[in-house]
């Protein structure tokens, strides 16, 4: 029922790590979008890609470095307790398909009000199928 992907995401967040291990996997402060110049460029010169529970628009970077990711949450989801929960759980499922992201690409993620009930193994492997269409599309 869940995919492999999904699958050896979950086993390897459940067998011990060694010391220092969790540090490498941490959301550094690198990787987050935080001006609103930022996120206004990508929403203006990016291209974007609809999913079930997101939308998720990208723009390549123009300097080398490492991708980042922004979310945008707005009222229309939910009150404050229900935003930040969606936050939470697209920071860890993005943290966990991070490493199916490749090339430097800044991400604005827009949730949609599915996303709060949806299972989160299928909201891993979404972000993961998300993350490899973007590669695809910018090897092209």
């Amino acid at each position: 029922m869940l995919s492999e992907f999904c699958m050896e995401i979950l086993v390897s967040a459940v067998e011990a790590n060694p010391p220092g291990a969790a540090a490498a996997r941490r959301y550094r402060r690198s990787m987050r979008l935080r001006r609103h110049a930022d996120f206004v460029r990508v929403y203006r010169e990016g291209r974007r890609h609809f999913a079930r529970h997101m939308t998720v628009y990208y723009l390549p970077r123009p300097q080398a470095g490492s991708s980042r990711v922004g979310y945008t949450v707005s009222r229309f989801l939910g009150g404050a307790v229900d935003r930040n929960r969606i936050k939470r759980r697209l920071r860890e499922a993005v943290r966990l398909a991070w490493p199916r992201m490749g090339g430097a690409v800044d991400l604005v993620v827009n949730p949609k009000k599915s996303l709060l009930k949806a299972p989160f193994e299928d909201l891993v492997e979404e972000v993961g199928r998300v993350f490899e269409i973007i590669r695809q599309r910018e090897k092209q």
